[in-house]
């Protein structure tokens, strides 16, 4: 078996792809010729492999570039909300925020945009390598890197387009298709992409919407701990400020003075009436009375009498001559002064 050597090896493989470029050309012509519609300006295989690396600069189109701040605003929510989340070329969300940020560094909704959509860019880099789309891997690529030069799957990425651009080379080398073959084939990656990103964009959106749904029930549920827990707070420092009076009412309860603490300084004897002296009658009088601070009687009244008036007006006299010790607060009180015609 002879091992072909590198460089002839590479001679033809250019050769294969300068075929099959021949042969699509031709079959264009042809199809001019005979006014059938035109097959789609594809050049299969070869074209795909040889997709050249887009770089970050590049990455977003002069036509998105030139517009405005506000433009671009507008553009990617518009983007975003019809799912155009990394496609097509010039009119998707990344492109947009990208945009921005370059005009507006500092805006925090964009770097959140951004930060969101990359794991989606992700994934359609790497679905776009499998069905051999290279051209639309390397811009997916330059997108990543445009906004995340450090991102982990990066080299992995570069790696597997450059990988399967070789292997692509191989089976070229193998099945050169005729003009009409590859524009069919050509046509069906075409439909089967745009079908993919399609159902990708969708599926990203759904998480998205998830993750946006998840974040405000969160955020709600945060809301309400913080409202109960403020409640809580303001429960807690009504009892304790309950508390607190009640403790001031038994303290001062405690040092208010009551009739124990009243020393008596002058109590006289009420004089006797002489009607009931005469008749030798004897009785009792009760006086309910108040001291004041100052030690003298404020107040005094007839709470019970027996017998009913006879002795009330001496009995009320005598309690309001009386004399006591200066008190903290005024003390109401009550005392039996007796009446007998013997004593």
């Amino acid at each position: 078996m002879t091992v072909e050597n590198p460089q002839a090896r590479q001679s033809r493989r250019l050769s294969v792809v300068s075929n099959v470029s021949l042969v699509l050309a031709l079959g264009l012509v042809l199809a001019a010729c005979s006014k059938e519609q035109a097959a789609p300006d594809v050049a299969g295989p070869a074209a795909s492999t040889a997709a050249p690396a887009v770089t970050p600069e590049a990455a977003v189109s002069a036509k998105v570039n030139a517009m405005s701040a506000d433009e671009l605003r507008d553009a990617a929510r518009k983007a975003y909300a019809e799912n155009r989340l990394y496609a097509p070329a010039e009119d998707n969300a990344v492109e947009y925020y990208l945009a921005l940020r370059d005009k507006s560094p500092g805006d925090a909704a964009v770097s959140s945009a951004l930060i969101d959509l990359l794991p989606m860019t992700v994934i359609a880099t790497e679905q776009s390598v499998n069905r051999d789309d290279f051209a639309e891997a390397q811009r997916l690529v330059a997108l990543l890197e445009k906004a995340e030069p450090q991102h982990p799957a990066l080299a992995r990425l570069k790696t597997n387009i450059t990988a399967k651009q070789t292997a692509a080379v191989e089976r070229a080398e193998q099945d050169v298709l005729t003009a009409e073959e590859q524009a069919a084939k050509q046509a069906q990656l075409e439909q089967q992409r745009l079908a993919d990103q399609k159902k990708q964009q969708e599926q990203a959106a759904r998480q998205l919407a998830a993750k946006e749904a998840a974040d405000k029930t969160a955020a709600a549920e945060q809301a309400a701990a913080e409202q109960r827990a403020e409640q809580q707070r303001a429960a807690d420092q009504r009892a304790a400020e309950q508390r607190a009076a009640q403790a001031r009412v038994a303290q001062q309860a405690a040092a208010r003075p009551t009739a124990a603490d009243l020393r008596p300084l002058s109590t006289p004897a009420p004089d006797f009436p002489r009607e009931a002296l005469r008749a030798g009658q004897s009785g009792e009088v009760q006086v309910e009375f108040t001291v004041g601070t100052d030690g003298s009687v404020t107040d005094a009244r007839v709470v019970r009498s027996e017998p009913a008036r006879v002795f009330d007006r001496e009995a009320v006299s005598a309690v309001r001559r009386w004399r006591f010790q200066p008190v903290s607060a005024p003390v109401t009180t009550r005392r039996t002064i007796g009446f007998n015609p013997g004593g």
